[in-house]
């Protein structure tokens, strides 16, 4: 567990050396007048051992400057927001007791502190040949796809009341962003903008961080009609993610129990099965392609169906020997013929690296998008009659699915 973070009564050294106190002195003033755009902080050397760097920047939170200060651990960062006199006096300690180098950002220069082990304070600086402005809006530095503000991401516990991530969710955070980015574009390729009206299903939608976020980009970031149902085997989490939209009063999001085995589609424009073990997998594809979903998005694991049925040329046998090989091979095998099945029933297929999940470091996805006019799939098909007499496969189980 993290220790709480440094504070300024953590350390009591006294400022004495002119090039650090003239350091303090730009800094204060850059905080002063807004021309501080990054302070970093490293070389630490307090009780933390975790503790890497601290990055400051500045930052307007319902109209009022603040100095965030990013405290970067080897696994995880702490966000905390301070006035500008607090920022400073804790940055003074800090500065000259517990990290040994300083790196200032200003508008119209660069200022690099060194602190020796004896003590003594090296500075340099260099001017800018442009002048540059400090951003100091909320999200400047990477683009998101889903607003941090958002309802949804509080009531699931990913942010704070006041909007601020969760630095345990941090992980989670970047999952949702890149399901959504990677959802947009898909959407955007299928046409489904100028729907009237959308079905979408998340099969194993468990906690559903994924499926409020889907309902939260159709319906708040499109402006589109959309029905979201998140269906999972626990009742337990079907009735706590209930209660959850209803007290958001999100509209037309709802969670059913059961399995995708057992789900009667209904006019499903985008099927979702992330983490679908196995077999699972291949029944959701069959899902989404029966019901003619334009939008097919799974990231499959527990590759077991192939591996025992693999029979290769006895040249590869000592690559194979090896369990961890097999298995690779296997799970190559088993989503390359579920791409080529997609293919063969008129989807443009992509398959990629996702981002790991919560529970599993499995991070494949299978991206299909249903084709206007698809080609004929006569080549494809014997591309997968080929591959399966090559290694020698009797059964796979979405070809099979797709044959009742």
């Amino acid at each position: 567990m993290t220790a709480s973070l440094p504070t300024s009564s953590d350390s009591s050294v006294s400022i004495n050396n002119a090039e650090l106190q003239r350091f303090i002195t730009l800094l204060a003033q850059a905080m002063s007048d807004n021309s501080l755009q990054r302070l970093l902080l490293s070389k630490y050397q307090g009780p933390q051992s975790d503790l890497q760097r601290l990055v400051i920047r500045p930052v307007e939170i319902k109209s009022e400057l603040r100095w965030r200060f990013v405290w970067q651990y080897q696994t995880n960062h702490q966000t905390r927001n301070y006035p500008l006199h607090d920022a400073l006096d804790l940055l003074t300690e800090l500065i000259a007791g517990q990290f040994k180098a300083a790196q200032l950002s200003t508008s119209s220069s660069e200022v690099q502190l060194t602190i020796s082990k004896k003590g003594k304070a090296l500075l340099n600086s260099k001017k800018h040949t442009i002048t540059q402005q400090p951003d100091t809006s909320h999200n400047r530095n990477k683009k998101r796809f889903v607003e941090q503000s958002r309802p949804f991401l509080s009531a699931l516990g990913v942010t704070d009341q006041q909007g601020q991530l969760i630095p345990a969710m941090a992980n989670k955070w970047k999952q949702i962003n890149k399901f959504i980015e990677i959802l947009q574009g898909a959407v955007k390729d299928s046409g489904l903008l100028q729907a009237k009206q959308l079905h979408v299903a998340d099969f194993g939608s468990g906690k559903a961080y994924l499926t409020f976020a889907m309902h939260d980009f159709f319906c708040h970031t499109l402006g589109l009609k959309a029905q979201i149902t998140g269906v999972e085997l626990r009742q337990n989490l079907v009735d706590l993610c209930n209660s959850t939209a209803t007290e958001l009063n999100l509209e037309g999001l709802q969670f059913e129990q059961g399995d995708v085995k057992h789900f009667k589609a209904r006019g499903i424009n985008v099927m979702v099965a992330l983490h679908a073990c196995d077999v699972a997998t291949d029944y959701a594809i069959n899902m989404g392609i029966r019901t003619g979903a334009d939008i097919i998005m799974c990231s499959p694991c527990c590759h077991k169906e192939i591996r025992p049925q693999i029979r290769l040329p006895d040249v590869m046998a000592p690559m194979l020997v090896h369990g961890i090989h097999l298995g690779q091979e296997a799970e190559m095998v088993t989503d390359s013929l579920r791409a080529l099945l997609l293919e063969a029933h008129g989807y443009h297929t992509k398959v990629f690296e996702f981002i790991s999940l919560e529970h599993t470091s499995k991070n494949k996805m299978i991206l299909a998008t249903r084709r206007k006019n698809p080609p004929d799939n006569s080549a494809v098909l014997q591309q997968i009659a080929a591959i399966k007499q090559f290694y020698n496969i009797k059964q796979q189980c979405l070809e099979q699915l797709l044959l009742l």
